[in-house]
């Protein structure tokens, strides 16, 4: 099994979450399908037939959740004693060939949201750019093909 690592505000965001499902939102379903429930016919009542389907949502996410924060290995980015690499937890600057710059952060892969530039450390960008220092090229391979990518910046929490 291949260690899980996650930083303490991942950690946090999935325990809110499950908190939230686990609090709040599974005891007002369970409440909602007991009262579908008692009208009598199941077979056609729509809040009991989406109530049960949304609570074996929430059940198998929450059994995902527990899983994570069970394995998680917390990982404080900020207590990184080397500064001058990429190491987990780093949020870089690169520059690709038409030096077009994006900014990424290396996070735990149960925290990875590309779209906001949290890059689980296992994707293949985040596997090229390990041990990397200011002013290194890595070339990542894509399926598009492979991409070189200088190293501009690396900072830490």
């Amino acid at each position: 099994m291949k260690e899980r690592f996650i930083t303490p505000a991942g950690f946090a965001r999935i325990r809110a979450e499950y908190e939230q499902l686990f609090g709040e939102e599974r005891p007002k379903l369970v409440e909602t399908i007991a009262w579908a429930a008692a009208n009598g016919d199941r077979s056609e009542n729509g809040d009991y037939i989406y109530g049960r389907k949304r609570l074996r949502e929430i059940d198998r996410r929450l059994g995902y959740l527990a899983k994570v924060m069970k394995e998680a290995k917390q990982v404080d980015p900020a207590s990184q004693p080397t500064r001058d690499q990429v190491r987990f937890g780093a949020t870089v600057e690169l520059a690709d060939e038409d030096d077009l710059r994006r900014v990424l952060t290396l996070v735990g892969d149960d925290e990875a949201d590309a779209s906001n530039g949290l890059i689980g450390w296992s994707a293949p960008i985040a596997r090229a750019l390990l041990g990397a220092k200011v002013g290194d090229e890595r070339i990542v391979r894509l399926p598009a093909g492979d991409k070189s990518y200088e190293i501009i910046e690396i900072r830490y929490p």
